[in-house]
């Protein structure tokens, strides 16, 4: 082997043996998608092949997911079901339920203590009561002149439309002043009846009464002020869904049968009124 000039420069390449380069997380990802993708597709399955109560229920809670439209008596806790609203039906029923309030003799003292409004349950007709007892003689289930005039007005109108009617009897918070074991739970379910056969006996049929309710002070319109009389109140709900098809007319017996169904709403603890 030659010998080496002096001035030679001799370079030496060495070669580290090591690992590929880490993959990294990016499968996560794709795997995420792959199964939100999957989820999406069972979902719509599903929902093709439910009901079409299950489709509008759906399409309802995307309209309004936080509930923020008015609250039912039904939904404003959690009691009964709302369902799908037609919104012609609803303002045909309140124009002429408005115009039918309008004949009354005493309108003008009722009108703030009427309230027709559309909610998400269906249209709400409530009767708010005043601090003198407007629509309910004091601590009683007996309706006044008041009550009875106006449903007997509406009455022919609900009738007509036939649409299924649940009637919800509320009471304030102040405790009842009678003696034994009649608490406010009794009263609300009886001032709800009272309205039953008051409309029952002038033009609703008896198969458009869905569910007669009392709920006592545990829905206070109110609930800042329990005390106040608005808080006494019975409140209609018309369902704007199918009509029912040839309602019976009013009978006594069917009454009966109905007059204490609003009672077993009514709890051991004793609630509050006045």
């Amino acid at each position: 082997m030659s010998e080496l000039k002096e001035d030679s420069i001799i370079v030496i390449k060495r070669k580290k043996a090591g690992h590929s380069a880490h993959h990294g997380g990016a499968w996560k990802v794709a795997y995420a998608d792959f199964v939100t993708a999957m989820m999406s597709l069972f979902i719509v399955l599903w929902l093709t092949s439910s009901a079409d109560a299950v489709k509008k229920s759906v399409a309802q809670y995307f309209n309004d997911p936080k509930g923020t439209a008015e609250k039912t008596g039904s939904l404003r806790n959690g009691s009964g079901q709302g369902m799908p609203l037609d919104p012609t039906n609803l303002d045909k029923l309140k124009d002429q339920l408005l115009q039918a309030e309008r004949q009354m003799p005493n309108f003008d003292k009722l009108k703030n203590q009427v309230e027709i409004t559309e909610a998400q349950d269906g249209l709400r007709i409530e009767l708010l009561e005043g601090d003198k007892g407007t629509f309910f003689q004091s601590g009683s289930a007996t309706p006044t002149d008041a009550l009875s005039g106006f449903l007997k007005i509406i009455a022919p109108q609900l009738g007509k439309m036939q649409n299924r009617i649940s009637i919800e009897g509320h009471t304030d918070s102040v405790p009842y002043s009678g003696q034994g074991m009649y608490t406010n739970w009794e009263l609300s379910a009886d001032r709800a009846n009272a309205a039953r056969r008051l409309l029952q006996g002038n033009g609703v049929g008896t198969a458009q009464v869905g569910q007669v309710r009392g709920f006592a002070d545990q829905m206070l319109r109110k609930p800042q002020a329990p005390t106040d009389a608005s808080n006494r109140r019975v409140t209609l709900i018309v369902d704007p869904g199918t009509p029912v098809e040839a309602p019976p007319t009013a009978g006594e017996g069917a009454e009966d049968k109905k007059e204490h169904a609003g009672t077993e709403m009514a709890k051991a603890t004793p609630a509050k009124e006045e």
